[in-house]
């Protein structure tokens, strides 16, 4: 059988083919009916080829799943159940359907994990690389939203998972690029399998998505919550900016996956850096109400308590072992 391609199908028919086999429609408009009684929560994330991603390492499975799970964990970090997903391919002449075909495959493995009901897909031309834009739609409860107090002074500030694996990973796949790149061998294998969980954090993050269902179960509702992808710094920083408290993150608390301190020794590269600056860890950060911590440590052991939000006096810190405290720097922040 001859390899379809876009020139023979067509952007309509290209669709169609797309959706064969999912739980999904094709040109269905991406919208749901609520009953006066919910609050809605739209995002929108972008990924540019050359910048977000590269495709030389890359697989376009775990792309398209990546994609997906970071717009969702931005409706978890808002206390959102997804609904609805659009996703926007930009095509640059390189690709074809077949490589398109395994963005969409990974996307919608992600949305049927994630429980989304509607899924609309458009193609676009685009003239250098790949660029995939989501734009989600969540829906919150108005009994569920009237829930959330205000932020205080010591409640819990806590993380899904560890922190900075995925900076690490990428190093690593940028590592064994560059020794590609300069041996000219072309049937040169990288060198990953020390190191498989910190690419995989990467590659294919993962977020739990009965996480709000849990939540709501246990009766513990987060004051503020943040997707962290640009660092734990940076979403501090926001938490501080929202809450109009100050936070203190200690050290000792941070969780760190298995041989990040071994790589970080080899690449001369400093966990803790990469766990406040570094990026793409897709965690959820909540602040949890302090008279919830023995339930919220019981029921939620995947959860890390790394601090508390303190008097608005005290800024932003991290907190070393020894009791110092030292201003949170965040890249982009001023």
């Amino acid at each position: 059988m001859a390899e379809e391609t876009f020139s023979d199908l067509g952007r309509v028919e290209a669709i169609a083919k797309l959706y064969e086999g999912t739980p999904y429609k094709p040109f269905e408009e991406a919208s749901f009916e609520t009953s006066g009684k919910s609050v809605i929560q739209t995002k929108a994330r972008t990924f540019i080829e050359g910048i977000d991603f590269d495709l030389t390492y890359f697989p376009l499975k775990h792309l398209g799943y990546k994609c997906v799970t970071a717009v969702t964990g931005e409706l978890y970090a808002s206390f959102s159940h997804p609904r609805t997903l659009e996703i926007r391919l930009g095509i640059s002449a390189k690709l074809d359907f077949k490589h398109i075909k395994e963005v969409w495959e990974g996307a919608v493995t992600a949305a049927k994990e994630h429980g989304y009901t509607n899924v609309e897909l458009d193609l676009l031309p685009s003239p250098n690389g790949l660029t995939i834009s989501t734009s989600a739609v969540g829906e919150t409860t108005l009994l569920q939203n009237k829930r959330r107090s205000a932020a205080k002074s010591m409640d819990l500030i806590c993380v899904s998972d560890n922190l900075g694996a995925a900076f690490m990973g990428f190093q690593v796949l940028e590592r064994e690029r560059k020794a590609f790149e300069k041996s000219g061998d072309v049937k040169a294998q990288p060198k990953l399998d020390d190191y498989k969980n910190l690419v995989g954090a990467y590659l294919k993050p993962q977020i739990n998505p009965q996480i709000i269902k849990q939540l709501e179960e246990a009766e513990i509702v987060p004051s503020h919550g943040y997707l962290v992808t640009r660092g734990l710094a940076d979403a501090v920083k926001r938490l501080v900016r929202d809450s109009g408290l100050g936070a203190k993150i200690y050290v000792d608390k941070l969780p760190f996956a298995g041989k990040t301190f071994e790589l970080g020794k080899e690449m001369n590269i400093d966990p803790m850096s990469a766990a406040l600056n570094g990026g793409e860890d897709y965690r959820l950060l909540f602040t949890i109400p302090i008279g919830k911590h023995d339930k919220f440590r019981h029921d939620f052991q995947t959860f890390d308590i790394i601090g508390h939000l303190a008097k608005t006096e005290v800024g932003a810190v991290v907190v070393t072992p020894d009791g110092v405290e030292l201003p949170m720097k965040a890249q982009g922040w001023k």
